[in-house]
């Protein structure tokens, strides 16, 4: 008899056949209307899932007794309680790698855009506007040549240095747990402790993954060490930036402005003030919204989950610890 699996999150058809032709699989929109209670219905047979952006609670786990593994189509795993998921001998997969190259695109996109006015501009000639030449006013600044200060030097950050080094001939540092020799050698990348790379930025990117050490790391004293001029980047998790002390240092005007793609509550609500903020670049938490990333991490996903109901290692396993007390 096949495995029961659960997908919360659409797929392809060609990966919605691969998770067909091995499980018994059924499809829940916990976004519909009554979809999270006819979820609640079918987690009870449930022996693997599959999706995203849902976050699995203690009290949902509760009715899951017969489950084996979870593949997140993401690579953040903020939230999942994973000492709960190990109490209960769950695997949790994610999927790194597939979208390093996106959400870096995504980080530079957010740079330039900030840098040199791209939406703030581009909004004011959609509203007729631009009658004569531009003055000071309307000017950007340069990226080239300027200093990128990197929060997490991990598998984005160094894609993030790549091109900053590389592509914009920028002056790149960085702050992490530890050094990393080859971002040194390959970009001139410096390792700084955050209180020396704050002063030194011009452009501040954050990329460190969300946890208890990493909540609101950069607050209201830490954002008043970088100068007056810095612009920041956001492509990590909403919570790593305190988004109230962001938003009292960019009306003060001591930042030059932001390129968030993450926010503390999403979707962001409507009367926020950083959407009444001109020097604000706001996306939908869409570093990874290409089709072709979408779909390589859709893959991904479901490579995790046939190889953890074959009782085969998973190659992206965040909890190996479980797998080791199955073994």
């Amino acid at each position: 008899m096949k495995k029961k699996v659960i997908h919360y999150k659409a797929l392809s058809p060609a990966q919605t056949a691969r998770l067909s032709a091995a499980f018994d699989l059924e499809y829940v929109d916990v976004k519909a209307p009554g979809g999270e209670a006819r979820l609640r219905e079918r987690l009870p047979e449930a022996q693997g899932l599959l999706g995203s952006s849902f976050t699995l609670s203690s009290e949902l786990l509760d009715l899951a007794p017969r489950l084996e593994a979870i593949a997140s189509v993401s690579v953040g795993f903020d939230s999942y309680d994973l000492p709960e998921l190990a109490r209960r001998g769950i695997l949790l997969c994610n999927t790194p790698d597939v979208l390093t190259e996106s959400v870096a695109d995504a980080a530079f996109s957010l740079l330039l855009a900030s840098a040199r006015r791209t939406v703030e501009l581009a909004n004011w000639v959609r509203a007729g506007q631009w009658r004569a030449g531009l003055g000071e006013a309307h000017f950007g600044c340069d990226v080239h040549g300027k200093t990128l200060g990197l929060v997490g030097m991990g598998r984005i950050g160094q894609a993030i240095a790549r091109r900053a080094s590389l592509g914009f001939g920028m002056h790149v540092n960085y702050t992490a747990r530890t050094s990393k020799p080859l971002a040194n050698e390959r970009y001139g990348a410096r390792f700084l402790p955050l209180h020396e790379l704050l002063p030194a930025c011009d452009f501040l990117c954050v990329t460190v993954p969300l946890s208890d050490e990493t909540y609101h790391l950069l607050g209201a004293y830490e954002l008043a060490q970088l100068p007056a001029h810095a612009i920041v980047v956001n492509v990590s998790r909403g919570p790593v930036l305190d988004e109230a002390a962001l938003i009292a240092a960019l009306q003060a005007g001591r930042l030059r402005g932001a390129g968030l793609d993450v926010f503390e509550r999403e979707p962001l609500a409507s009367d926020s003030p950083l959407l009444r903020l001109p020097n604000v670049v706001a996306t939908p938490h869409s570093g990874s919204a290409t089709h072709e990333t979408r779909e390589a991490m859709a893959r991904c996903a479901v490579d995790n989950l046939l190889d953890a109901l074959a009782g085969k290692r998973p190659a992206n396993l965040v909890n190996p610890e479980v797998w080791q007390a199955r073994c």
